[in-house]
């Protein structure tokens, strides 16, 4: 048993980790100043006052640094005790604020409190990962087993949905960073490669769609997409079935088949390819499914359903992008991949802070002294386009300082997290880093055109009293746990 000292508030505050503090409050600080250089005007003589955003964001820096020693001095227990409770709290309010008559910017995810404006979806994420990590953690969970794993799924998706129907999809699509501490906990392998190669299918079906192959009326992307179907699928059953006859087998006949259809369409008749490349699927996955049934091993049939299924999505995803998704969606993802070009209209913010990054060189143009975000070229440039003022006022150093902050921060979790002794705290570590690599990954990657604009914001960067709260909360979580760790069984 721990000495009762380690029960009392010093006690904790001398087990917590100091590191993870220092970069969070590095972080705290270098936001401050981007938000002092996004949102500075020409003419203004004080960053400090309270009517400007620089003044709030004080405010909130004060506010969550306070939420964090509260944070601390609450029992851990509390956190697994009441995990489902805050779970059910946080999906009532997202559900309610669907029906929020106060629509701000097209989205409904605000609630307004008076003077206050809060966003539940970013409270929601420390209660979800709450609640996975005390689900996971219960006795008897096997994440092997279908039944434990689509509960865990569950928890993860309900917010997720309720999060779209307030018209706030890139905060939904955050909660698919959870997968990655699935794949920690011992999601199969398999599983998380379908999602990365479902990213694969549609980025390079979309982008070259119209290019024909050589002189044959075949897709480039339609072709490429199918043969990247029939090696995964071929590569899987050397891994997963441990059979290299059997993909060498398929690798000769379903490749195979597909080159000489290229031979024949190029050399003597032109046709399209991409029927050869159909048939050849099929008739793997259909082998696959006899080999199933002889061998009694399931990863025949799970490699099998991923073939049809590759292919399946490969086909419903051309119908997404023109039918379902709004024509504001479908011009961002264009311009993303190249296909159209709108500096004036979605492709503008990109353009924008490209520019605001660049002008910054090396050593960037100093505080206060950035032309691009100065003169207001850049829209929320103190929000999803933050890292944009770090490029122009401070350059690549100061850029790759941040980077650095954040990449110290996440591999400072993940120590954390494995050091932890019970199940609760390691899966709770894993889902706050994950939110975190999830969100510094696909921000950076925006304001730099790599990845899709959804508006997510930069954590501890980003102005906003909603997002600083919630990632402070989200953080403190943990280091509350880890600082308790050998004091008693938490699950």
């Amino acid at each position: 048993m721990a000495p009762v000292a380690d029960r009392q508030p010093q006690g904790v505050f001398r087990a917590l980790d100091k590191w993870t503090v220092g970069i969070y409050v590095a972080l705290l600080v270098f936001g401050w100043i981007s938000v002092c250089g996004a949102s500075y005007t020409y003419g203004s003589t004080d960053i400090f006052s309270m009517s400007s955003r620089s003044g709030m964001q004080i405010v909130w820096i004060g506010t969550s640094l306070a939420l964090g020693f509260v944070i601390m001095m609450t029992d851990d227990r509390m956190y697994s005790t009441f995990a489902y409770l805050i779970y059910g709290a946080l999906l009532l309010l997202l559900f309610v604020t669907i029906f929020n008559p106060h629509e701000i910017k097209g989205s409904r995810s605000w609630l307004v409190l008076g003077p206050l404006r809060l966003q539940p979806a970013e409270f929601a994420k420390f209660a979800t990962a709450l609640a996975v990590a005390k689900l996971m953690s219960s006795y008897g969970f096997d994440i092997h087993r279908w039944k434990d794993f689509a509960m865990a799924i569950g928890v993860v998706l309900l917010p997720m949905l309720f999060i779209v129907g307030q018209k706030e999809t890139g905060s939904a699509l955050v909660y698919l960073s959870f997968f990655l501490m699935f794949y920690r906990e011992g999601m199969q392998g398999g599983i998380l490669f379908t999602g990365v190669a479902m990213v694969i299918y549609f980025v390079v079906g979309v982008k070259y769609e119209h290019i024909l192959l050589l002189d044959t009326p075949t897709s480039v992307g339609k072709f490429v997409v199918l043969l990247l179907v029939q090696i995964f699928s071929v590569g899987m059953v050397h891994s997963y079935c441990n059979n290299r006859r059997v993909a060498c087998l398929l690798g000769l006949v379903s490749v195979g088949l597909t080159l000489l259809a290229l031979l024949f369409s190029v050399f003597v008749i032109p046709f399209d390819i991409v029927w050869v490349q159909l048939v050849a699927i099929v008739g793997l996955a259909l082998y696959l499914v006899y080999q199933g049934l002889g061998t009694r091993i399931r990863s025949y049939f799970f490699i099998a359903l991923f073939a049809i299924g590759s292919v399946l999505f490969f086909y419903s995803a051309d119908y997404v992008l023109n039918d379902v998704m709004k024509p504001h969606q479908r011009v961002r993802i264009n311009v993303l991949l190249g296909l159209d070009e709108d500096l004036a209209g979605a492709g503008y913010n990109v353009h924008q802070s490209e520019i605001a990054i660049g002008s910054g060189g090396l050593q960037g143009k100093g505080f206060l002294n950035g032309t691009q975000t100065k003169l207001k070229f850049v829209p929320e440039q103190d929000t999803d386009f933050i890292f944009c003022t770090v490029g122009e006022e401070e350059g690549f150093v100061g850029s790759a300082g941040v980077l650095l902050l954040f990449l110290a921060l996440i591999l400072r979790l993940i120590y954390l997290a494995e050091r932890q002794p019970f199940k609760f705290g390691r899966i709770y570590g894993y889902c706050v880093l994950s939110i975190f690599l999830f969100h510094v990954f696909i921000n950076v990657g925006m304001v730099l055109g790599l990845t899709p604009v959804i508006g997510i914001p930069l954590p501890f960067f980003s102005y906003g009293g909603s997002s600083l709260w919630g990632f402070t909360i989200l953080l403190f979580i943990f280091l509350r746990i880890d600082a308790s760790r050998n004091q008693r069984n938490i699950a």
